[in-house]
């Protein structure tokens, strides 16, 4: 197993892990605190890592159709989302906490109704070019259901309308032959996973393994009502010091702040993704997978592969302007650490749910193939430096709904066995 040793952490560490545990009470204070001290652990230079990879995993079923470990071994079978009946969420404390201020007058107004209908026009054909080409190169594409998300519902402890199923990362996570369903954390997605039902009930019945994670109640209490943002600058030291907007209620998480590397995992505590989270995925993935908590000088952190994408064995994409407290660990076990370019989408282009960095959320079709923005021609220059074949595809609109290719899918089969990619 890896294991990191490290120092006590440092004074961000400290008030962090004070905080939550003053909140949670002494029952949780213990793995918090060690949550917060992995996540400091390759700023000390007498950390130290070792690997026993000795141990058995079941393997997956011959004729599975379910099986990835990684983020770049050959594709073969892939979820697309849709952008069809894409509905503005409510402005809703959790919303406000991941969105910039500078669209919360476009949530306040067109909450529960849907996104400008020209707009999600022109990312509909878009998406459907990427499948297209998807097909071409010899990937089968499957798609969920179709869904009116403007349909209001009604829980014990709150209402919401939904979203969208459009990015299929942030709620499922392939892990082997497993499907882990992704509990979330947003009211707007507590149902988002019909969409996706009929499709894992067809993998189920192949012989794929299928986990729901624990459903939280979404209540008053999962949120910090008080959360005070009134600028990046308040982001950033809130997140320094370990505060979200999610509490430690109960534990949430959106798939999509984990990225796989064979046998080891990597996690960030986001506004979506809490210890309590991260925990339950620890002690579900064990003793087969090693689950690492990173953390980034992110203001406002919300899924890992904008900040941190790991394209090949060895080889991962850290972004500039968020970077890894923990990039040591990488370094010292030998892997190479990419800058990508500062991304060129025009500043006037609408970013409602993400900001630029989406030019580095691709999707590897292999080690030397790799789908990516056609307008971004500054990373598909880094790409072909680092020998990997660019396949072009335009998703400017369908960026505006919050994600890039790696968001906009899901690979449920890429040819490939377990490795441990940190030994």
């Amino acid at each position: 197993m890896l294991r990191v040793r490290c120092l006590r952490g440092g004074s961000r560490g400290a008030e962090a892990a004070h905080y939550i545990g003053s909140r949670l009470g002494r029952v949780f204070t213990g793995w918090v605190q060690r949550s917060f001290q992995s996540t400091q652990a390759a700023t000390a230079s007498q950390n130290t890592c070792a690997a026993d990879d000795n141990k058995a995993t079941s393997p997956v079923p011959k004729d599975c159709p379910v099986c990835s470990y990684n983020e770049w071994d050959p594709l073969e079978e892939v979820i697309v989302g849709r952008a069809e009946n894409a509905c503005v969420p409510p402005f809703s404390v959790e919303v406000k906490a991941n969105t910039y201020e500078k669209y919360w007058g476009f949530y306040q107004k067109f909450g529960g109704q849907s996104f400008p209908k020209e707009h999600l026009k022109k990312a509909i054909a878009e998406i459907e070019e990427m499948c297209n080409i998807l097909k071409r190169e010899g990937v089968i594409v499957k798609r969920p259901d179709p869904i009116d998300w403007s349909v209001k519902y009604k829980t014990p402890d709150f209402e919401s309308t939904g979203m969208y199923a459009a990015m299929p990362r942030d709620i499922l996570l392939v892990v082997g032959n497993e499907i882990i369903e992704a509990p979330m954390a947003w009211r707007a997605r507590f149902f988002e996973y019909r969409a996706y039902r009929q499709l894992i009930k067809e993998y189920f019945s192949c012989g794929a393994k299928w986990t729901t994670a624990p459903k939280p109640t979404m209540a008053d209490k999962l949120y910090d009502q008080d959360y005070p943002i009134c600028s990046v600058e308040d982001r950033h030291k809130l997140a320094a010091q370990g505060k979200f907007v999610t509490t430690e209620f109960e534990p949430c998480f959106d798939a999509a702040d984990f990225i796989r590397a064979g046998r080891d995992i990597f996690v960030q505590r986001s506004q979506v993704t809490n210890y309590m989270g991260i925990e339950w995925m620890k002690r579900h993935l064990a003793p087969d997978y090693r689950v690492h908590v990173v953390s980034f000088k992110d203001p406002n952190p919300m899924h890992i592969d904008a900040t941190f994408n790991i394209i090949g064995p060895g080889l991962v994409l850290s972004n500039p302007d968020r970077p890894c407290h923990q990039i040591e660990l990488f370094k010292k076990a030998g892997w190479t650490v990419v800058h990508p370019p500062v991304p060129l989408i025009p500043d006037d282009h609408p970013l409602w749910m993400s900001s630029k960095w989406l030019s580095m959320n691709v999707l590897m079709l292999d080690e030397k193939r790799v789908m990516v923005d056609a307008n971004e021609t500054s990373i598909q220059k880094m790409f072909e430096n680092l020998g990997i074949s660019t396949i072009k595809v335009s998703i400017r609109h369908a960026n505006s709904l919050g994600g890039g290719f790696h968001c906009w899918t899901c690979d449920i089969r890429r040819r490939g066995t377990l490795q441990s990619y940190f030994d």
